[in-house]
């Protein structure tokens, strides 16, 4: 008799279809995760990448943040968003310049951070699905094997062609597992490494900011003079 992949899971018990239509569910949802992040990433980075060179260029502060305003998609927004805000408010709350470039360093920090935690949204999925997905697999042929032995027991005999089908049905539960883990295991090493380099991007451009920062803050201040004073 010949069997099919789909033959055997048709002729599976319910247990171990449930299981396999789960690890379905979850390959579903780890791939389309994946190629979301893929995407979300690789334009953070480029978008990292181009604003800090806008940045860098422009020629006054107010410039450089309204270069950009034009895409708040871009991860650089929201930190130079609360680094403007905190600019403006420790300035009008007259503090010194080492004051106000502390406040900055923190409300950057603090922006990073954030950008960061929603680059990172939605990954403790994809590593869930990489962590589980054996396993569940791994019931669904331990399932499998119980129910062939059951089986061996009300039929009395041993043979191989007894017991071959409902073990090869139960192997393919972990073999789906596997299948569902493998992905979602590289695919998250990948996104970490992915967003630890835009974090690289996002910390090199609060220095950028802070420089930029303090460089509007000396041309602002006051020159003092010090020499012999002419009588």
């Amino acid at each position: 008799m010949e069997f099919s992949f789909f033959t055997m899971i048709a002729q599976a018990s319910l247990v171990a279809q449930c299981v396999l239509a789960f690890l379905l569910l979850m390959s579903i949802g780890s791939w389309g995760l994946m190629i979301q992040k893929a995407i979300a990433l690789s334009a953070a980075q480029k978008k990292a990448q181009g604003g800090t060179v806008r940045f860098e260029k422009a020629a006054t502060l107010r410039e450089a943040v309204q270069s950009l305003g034009a895409d708040p998609s871009s991860p650089l927004y929201y930190v130079a968003h609360q680094g403007v805000l905190e600019f403006n408010r420790s300035k009008e709350l007259g503090n010194d310049s080492e004051v106000v470039v502390d406040n900055v360093r923190r409300a950057l920090r603090q922006g990073v951070a954030s950008e960061m935690s929603r680059l990172q949204n939605s990954l403790s999925l994809l590593a869930t699905a990489a962590n589980t997905a054996p396993f569940i697999g791994l019931f669904g042929t331990v399932w499998g094997i119980m129910s062939s032995f059951h089986s061996i027991g009300m039929l009395k005999t041993a043979s191989l062609a007894t017991v071959a089908p409902g073990i090869s049905e139960a192997l393919v539960a972990t073999a789906i597992g596997l299948l569902v883990a493998v992905p979602a295991t590289i695919g998250f090493n990948i996104f970490m490494g992915k967003i630890a380099q835009v974090d690289t991007l996002l910390v090199n451009f609060a220095g950028v900011f802070l420089n930029r920062v303090q460089r509007e803050l000396n041309a602002h201040r006051p020159v003092t003079r010090t020499g012999s004073t002419e009588m």
